[in-house]
């Protein structure tokens, strides 16, 4: 189960940053309570993650989850850059979180 919260706090985590996005510097009403509100899900479920899954272990993957779905998102909400050295740089955060989870068991 810890793991099923760090990725769901991974997932709250990207809706977080997508949120400020839409928020526009916290000055729209309803995107900025979404975003207040998926930062709060995100923390309370990785601490519940983190009651058995090592802090950087647990850290590094959400952070992983946040910054691979926000690039993701970026790319096609945004118009970001999908250069082939962003995209492997992109697989690279993808290869480290795998990695941390094939370690950690």
């Amino acid at each position: 189960m810890p793991w099923i919260y760090l990725l769901l706090a991974g997932l709250f985590e990207i809706g977080f940053a997508i949120g400020m996005k839409y928020s526009d510097g916290f000055s729209k009403p309803l995107p900025t309570l979404a975003t207040v509100g998926a930062a709060l899900v995100s923390l309370y479920l990785m601490s519940q993650a983190m009651k058995s899954i090592p802090v950087g272990t647990a850290y590094a993957i959400w952070t992983g989850i946040g910054a691979l779905g926000v690039a993701i998102l970026g790319i096609f909400l945004f118009g970001d850059s999908a250069s082939a050295p962003r995209l492997a740089c992109i697989g690279l955060i993808v290869a480290g979180v795998i990695g941390l989870k094939l370690v950690s068991g």
